[in-house]
């Protein structure tokens, strides 16, 4: 393998540890063990550090209106393609729990696809998205500009549970 491709092999690698550290971090907590929560904490951002630092050397961040451009390509991608066959997949194994994540994925990544078309309109000609809040929805990870909805379009949580972004 080349070094561009052992760089983003390590990327996916270090991407991933971070988030499964992290939830680890959660579970620990849950658990009562909050140094070894601290411990997972802390790896998931040495991991973070180490998939930034990676990106940085495969000079994969561009300019914002090529990041927004590149997000909509892979988003489009995700909800259009690789979810729905895995949904179709998880039902075809009767894989409940999967398929529920994998709806609610593909159903916000074309809520993201959307959002991002849109920014990458107003990057475009010169300027940002209005100045609005950002939410999230913790559960299926829904994005909201503006208020809030009663419910999550997508999963029906509550809307009292979306969390702001700063």
């Amino acid at each position: 393998m080349t070094t561009e491709e052992n760089a983003w092999e390590a990327f996916a690698g270090e991407s991933q540890a971070n988030r499964k550290y992290a939830n680890y971090s959660v579970k620990a907590k849950d658990e009562g063990y909050p140094v070894v929560a601290k411990l997972f904490a802390a790896a998931s951002k040495a991991e973070e550090i180490h998939a930034r630092r990676l990106l940085g050397a495969l000079k994969a961040v561009g300019s914002t209106e090529e990041n927004l451009a590149g997000s909509v390509e892979g988003e489009t991608h995700e909800f259009t393609t690789m979810y729905p066959a895995f949904v179709e997949e998880a039902t075809a194994e009767n894989a409940t729990e999967a398929r529920t994540v994998f709806t609610h994925a593909m159903k916000a990544e074309k809520v993201h696809a959307g959002l991002y078309t849109k920014a990458l309109a107003a990057v475009k000609a010169g300027g940002d998205l209005a100045e609005t809040p950002v939410h999230l929805c913790p559960f299926c990870g829904n994005v909201i500009l503006g208020e809030v909805p009663e419910r999550c379009p997508i999963c029906g949580i509550p809307g009292s549970k979306f969390e702001l972004i700063e």
